[in-house]
């Protein structure tokens, strides 16, 4: 194609702060480096900016416009991460959706992050199949097959197009975004990427709260970008490293790496989706320098396997995984040339503006999250709102250029987020420990994390709540082999009314987020009660881990 020349001069112009600067600065300096790395395809850094230039070409094509929400519904792939810089790279503003996402989920999100371009990845159908929940949540797109789309649900909604899916189907696909892009001149997408200044906010992910729904977090270019130079600094990436990451492209844990790599040249290299066979192959094949495993299942599957003893680990350098102290202590014998790395963040802190400083003993390795990045200022605060002496635990709260731009539609909440003097409320409990690092000690709010996602108490409450058999329900986590915590559901029956433990999976599975599911039920008549709330704390205390439930046979779901 012959864009070369006008990309060249749109470098010496564009904003390098945003996303697709950092890209097209990459692929001027680090020309014919690998930038990435999946589906057994890989590309330099100017063979992936051509592919996505030609993918912006197809936006501008298809009506995109500086400032529209464009939704990505998909599993991880190539794809995915072309479609996502393309997104950037003409104004837009990418929403990445959780790939996990059930009818109950999608029917909330699309609305109200005012989606009005979304692209749907169909590549793995078999286990997650998009378009029976789609059409359940918005019918209008049963029968829609290209042309004027009218959404009740979803006003902002005007165009679906799906992407690798291999059957027959009514909505627009993959030709029809290369037939936009033909009449889309290459000047056109370097005038948009000159455009985009790095304040402009390019990408929103939920995050859940303590609501009953999950929050839009906005993040500008600008604090994608000095994120991922923070995080490039903290890992020491250069140009020669290879940063293994399985994780979501929904998630941070992706897209903070792979500004890291942008900013220093590094390879990336990703999962469709992870399994422990494919993992080792890869591992063996490519030897990262950099593991960004991110979670104890991931490393677990890893030691387990028969062919770790086959892992050639001479040239991995750094080992990124987060977890109870003891067993990352075993970890580190097992990954015994990498330096273990730790790390505290949250998505409304644009990811991760800790990271372990990999000069510190190991003892400050595994027992703290590492520093405040430079640019950040972090401080503990007690309930009177001071910051109390070092040592003591309290709120962590966070200021600097990664604190999120907001929740896009919901100003109350984004109020509540921030204290009178601007810091943001993390709602995690935490304190400063030795060398002055991050001691993460868990969450003030009624939060779980299950595999890495943060889920509201009162969303799986609320859910459970909508079968007519349910009076009332509460929710604890309670820790996990391998998700390192689950939810477990205390349900008390309306009169007269039965229920097994599975029923009440049932009535979640398919319906919302495998990992949601609760994999253990316990009914009960009466609750431990304080004045006005139920006493959580009782509940835990009495828990036992017995006959947990398998949520994959009662909706034929990947869990």
């Amino acid at each position: 194609m012959p864009h070369t020349a006008p990309l060249a001069l749109a470098t010496a112009t564009v904003d390098p702060m945003t996303v697709g600067g950092t890209l097209m600065v990459a692929a001027d300096r680090f020309a014919d480096r690998p930038a990435l790395i999946y589906d057994g395809s890989e590309a330099t850094y100017t063979q992936l900016l051509e592919q996505v230039v030609e993918r912006a070409r197809g936006l501008i094509g298809l009506g995109v416009r500086p400032g529209d929400h464009v939704g990505i519904l998909a599993p991880n792939g190539w794809d995915y991460v072309v479609l996502y810089y393309a997104i950037e790279m003409v104004g837009g503003c990418a929403v990445l959706l959780n790939a996990r996402y059930r009818p109950d989920d999608l029917g909330y999100v699309v609305p109200k992050a005012r989606i009005s371009l979304l692209f749907v990845g169909g590549h793995a159908w078999q286990f997650c199949d998009y378009r029976p929940m789609l059409t359940e949540v918005f019918p209008e797109l049963a029968s829609w097959a290209g042309g004027d789309l009218h959404v009740a649900a979803a006003p902002a909604l005007r165009m679906v197009v799906e992407l690798g899916d291999d059957r027959p189907g009514l909505w627009p696909a993959e030709d029809v975004l290369m037939a936009a892009a033909r009449d889309v001149p290459v000047d056109a997408v370097t005038e948009r990427a000159v455009a985009v200044r790095a304040e402009d906010v390019g990408l929103i992910i939920f995050s859940s709260g303590t609501t009953s729904r999950p929050k839009a977090c906005m993040l500008t270019h600008l604090s994608l970008s000095r994120m991922g130079e923070a995080m490039a600094h903290s890992f020491r990436l250069t140009e020669h490293d290879r940063v293994w990451d399985p994780l979501p492209l929904f998630h941070m844990s992706t897209i903070l790496p792979m500004a890291g790599c942008r900013a220093t040249g590094a390879c990336f290299i990703g999962m469709r989706h992870f399994s422990a066979d494919e993992a080792m192959k890869l591992l063996i094949e490519r030897r990262p320098t950099v593991q960004y495993a991110g979670f104890p299942t991931i490393i677990s599957a890893l030691v387990t396997h028969p062919a770790f003893e086959r892992y050639d680990q001479s040239a991995l350098r750094i080992n990124h995984v987060v977890g109870p102290v003891d067993l990352m202590r075993r970890y580190a014998t097992l990954f015994p040339g990498a330096t273990y790395v730790n790390s505290y963040g949250l998505t409304e802190a644009t990811g991760v503006p800790c990271y372990s400083d990999v000069d510190d003993p190991d003892e400050v390795l595994f027992t703290t999250s590492g520093p405040i990045c430079d640019g950040m200022e972090l401080a503990i605060f007690g309930e009177d709102d001071a910051i109390v002496p070092e040592g003591e635990p309290g709120e962590i709260r966070l200021r600097g250029f990664g604190v999120f731009a907001g929740y896009f539609d919901d100003e109350d909440a984004t109020a509540a987020a921030f204290d009178a003097q601007g810091w943001l409320r993390t709602g995690d409990l935490g304190r400063i420990g030795a060398k002055g690092r991050v001691v993460y000690e868990g969450r003030l709010k009624d939060m779980l994390k299950i595999g890495g996602e943060n889920v509201a108490a009162v969303e799986l409450e609320s859910f459970l709540a909508t079968h007519p058999a349910i009076r009332m329900a509460q929710v604890i986590g309670v820790p996990d082999e391998r998700l390192m915590e689950v939810a477990a559901a205390f349900v008390e029956l309306n009169p007269g009314e039965s229920m097994s433990e599975e029923d009440v999976a049932r009535h979640c599975a398919g319906r919302i987020a495998s990992y949601k599911v609760p994999r253990y039920v316990r009914f009960v008549d009466s609750w431990p009660m304080s004045a006005t709330k139920v006493q959580k704390f009782e509940l835990l205390r009495g828990f036992r881990p017995e006959r947990k439930i398998d949520p994959a046979p009662l909706s034929g779901a990947r869990p």
